[in-house]
This record gives structure tokens, sequence and C-alpha cells, in this order.
């Protein structure tokens, strides 16, 4: 079944709806109490709708240390730790008083982010209210369910998967892989492909510094293998320490980098001790450190998208990731990078070393990346969601 891109139609900005400025309500587990593409995504889509002359209210789970300042107003949902895993926040359904506020504002459009407590109570009373409502894919939780012994589970979370996002007018996958990957599991709805951007002059080569590449202790004879993203189970931090033994024990000369953190660091610096961790680093940065890397290292299986492989590619680095939804619609396998079936330490280790010992094939691949990721535009690619709520409502904008 054939789906659209939301590129393929250019939005009404500044379009009035009843003689007003289209209202949109989003609803996500997770603004910006943790830092994370999800979490950040939405927040360049609030501003960007701002921009336009959106007027949008955003309802998540808050903290007492978010990880940034929000974008636009954010209204805090009551919430508790998630059990286990207490950086996580899960909010407590979908209180009354919070249908109030909701009809205060009276949205034109409600987007919810995330099939979760939360996102389930906003679509109940979308439907009963016959609000439009529409949905953005970021993330597989049904997929996580393995990582933690609970595989008997993931059956359940798909079917729930198929009321929840075939109950939507609209619904925004990041990457044609996700799209086919949701189908295959029966999920059946309107699905546009909503892809990521990237700050390209962020992001770049020239942001390679021989200082920090010094202190990590690497050179052109011991090139940096460098995984960047946070530190939890899901992430297939099993292959991580399984391909960089493997590594070790053929003797590749190399350096793990790993940038970011989690409750799963003490395990890796367990298991991968000549490794240099960075802890969770942005900015300038984190910047630095994808231009001063040799090769970028991702085996997750459960991202839609791969923020960190876009933002990798576009530093100039050729990309080994798991041939899995998000990095395989990224990463052109033999030209910008290799992909490896998902948890196959065996396959990840020689991929990485094939780019090890050819310094010109790096190169080359390196180049191939970069070109590549310069076709990500966050505008463009934003500009396709606004387009898509306007299809939806009734415009005093001419068509």
């Amino acid at each position: 079944m054939a789906f659209e891109t939301v590129l393929e139609r250019a939005p009404r900005t500044h379009a009035l709806v009843r003689g007003k400025p289209l209202r949109v309500a989003i609803f996500s587990g997770n603004y910006n109490y943790i830092r994370d593409g999800a979490s950040l995504t939405l927040n360049r889509l609030v501003e960007y709708l701002e921009r336009q002359g959106v007027v949008v209210r955003v309802f998540s789970p808050t903290s007492k240390t978010p990880a940034f300042p929000p974008t636009g107003e954010l209204i805090s949902v009551p919430s508790f730790p998630f059990p286990g895993r207490k950086e996580y926040r899960v909010a407590i359904g979908y209180p009354i008083f919070f249908q109030r506020r909701l009809e205060e504002f009276a949205p034109d459009i409600i987007h919810l982010s995330a099939p979760d407590w939360l996102g389930a109570g906003a679509l109940k009373y979308a439907l009963q209210k016959r609000l439009r409502v529409v949905a953005s894919v970021h993330t597989r939780f049904d997929a996580y369910w393995k990582y933690y012994g609970l595989r008997f589970l993931e059956s359940m979370s798909t079917h729930y998967l198929r009321y929840f996002y075939g109950s939507c007018a609209q619904v925004y996958v990041p990457s044609e892989s996700m799209a086919q990957s949701l189908r295959a599991d029966g999920v059946e709805c309107n699905m546009r492909v909503w892809a990521r951007g990237v700050d390209h002059t962020a992001f770049n080569p020239e942001k390679r510094s021989m200082e920090l590449r010094a202190n990590w202790g690497v050179d052109e004879h011991r090139p940096a293998v460098t995984y960047v993203g946070r530190l939890v189970t899901e992430k297939g931090l099993d292959t991580v320490v399984d391909a960089f033994a493997r590594l070790r024990k053929a003797g590749m000369a190399h350096r793990p980098v790993i940038v970011g953190d989690g409750p799963e660091r003490a395990f890796l610096e367990q298991r991968i001790p000549d490794a240099v961790f960075t802890g969770f680093i942005t900015g300038e940065s984190l910047m630095r450190a994808y231009a001063s890397s040799d090769v970028f290292f991702f085996p997750s299986a459960t991202e839609t998208f791969g923020n960190v492989t876009l933002e990798a590619m576009a530093a100039g680095l050729p990309a080994v990731c798991a041939d899995a939804t998000g990095s395989a619609s990224l990463v052109a396998d033999g030209e910008t990078g290799f992909l490896c079936p998902v948890r196959d330490g065996a396959r990840f280790a020689e991929a990485i070393a094939t780019l090890l010992k050819d310094a010109g094939l790096r190169g080359r691949m390196a180049m191939a990346a970069r070109a590549a990721a310069l076709k990500y535009s966050w505008d463009a690619q934003l500009s396709g969601v606004l387009a898509g709520y306007y299809e939806l409502v009734p415009s005093d904008a001419p068509r």
C-alpha cells in the first residue's frame, strides 16, 4: 500500500480557521524532562508552528529538573516515576480538569505523540467530542519488551497500536522503514512520512578537533569508533559490548568512544575498559565529538528514525547501524556505511573492521554520508506537518 510524504503539499501558512489562527493541542509523554530525539523534535515542531502563527498548547508530564527549557506553553500533567526507570515519568491518565483546560483552549487539531496512558485518554476524549486527531510515531514501545524479559507483552502492545493509530485521521511516521514495519504488524491508517532534519552548519566535518582526538588517545593509526545515545538496554548495548570485544580479540587498533549517559553506564565501563566515556554532552561539545570521530556505531533496533545517525552523517562519519527501522532509511549499505543484522555482534565487528583497515573507504563513505545528510532540512520537514493539519480543518484561505 502506498503512502505519501508530508512534503507533497505546501502549507498555507497563517491561514485562518473560522476567522482565527489554527489551534493545536499536543499531548506528549516527554516534552522536556529528558533530552532525546522525540522531545527535541516536538520542541522544534512547536517553534515552527508558532512562527507560522499557529497557537499551540502542550500537555505533558514534567519534572523539577527538566533537561532543557520548553518551547511554547507547557501544561504540566500529574505523573509518577516509572518503576525501575525513575528518569521516565508516567502520566496519571487524563484527569477531568484537563478536559476543562482543553475545552477552554478549543483546539482545531489534537496531536498525540505517544500511545501511552495520557495519549489514550486524549484520544478517547477527542473521539467522543468528534475532534480531529493526528498522531506521530517517535518510539516503538512494543519493541522494548524483549529487552526486559517481557516478550509475551509484544503481541498485546501491537494489537493496541492497531486500535490507537487506526483511530487517527493522520499518522506521521519518521521513515519509510517505520511505515513498512507498522503495516507488517497489521497497523492500517492514513500514514505519512514525516522525516527529521539536521542543522548542517552545526553538525559539520569542520568541527573536527585534533586536541579532542589527542585527549581521547586516537590518531590515524588508532581511529575512534563512536556510539552516541542514551545508555539504556533497549539501544542494543549488548551488541555494543560484543562488537568491541571481538575487535579487541582480533587485535584491531581502535578507541571506543561512548557519548551519552544512563543507567547502563557502569555496566559498559566494566565491559569496555578501554573506552572513553564523555557522559552526557550537548551543543558545541557534541558537535566536536561527532566530527572528531572516524566511525559511527549504532546498533539500536528500536529507533523510528535515528536522529543521532543523521547527525553523525552530517558530521561526515560512515555509519555502521542495525538493519532496522530508522537507520535502514538513512544509511545506504555499502555507500554511506553498513547495515548489519540486529544483535549480530560478529557482523557489526566485521563491518567496523572493514572501515578501520581502509582509510580510503572511510573517506569516501564520509563524503557520501555528508552529501546524503544535506538533503534533510528541518523547515522542509516541519512544513509538511502543518500542511497535513490544514487538510483536516476548514480554512478561510483559498485552496
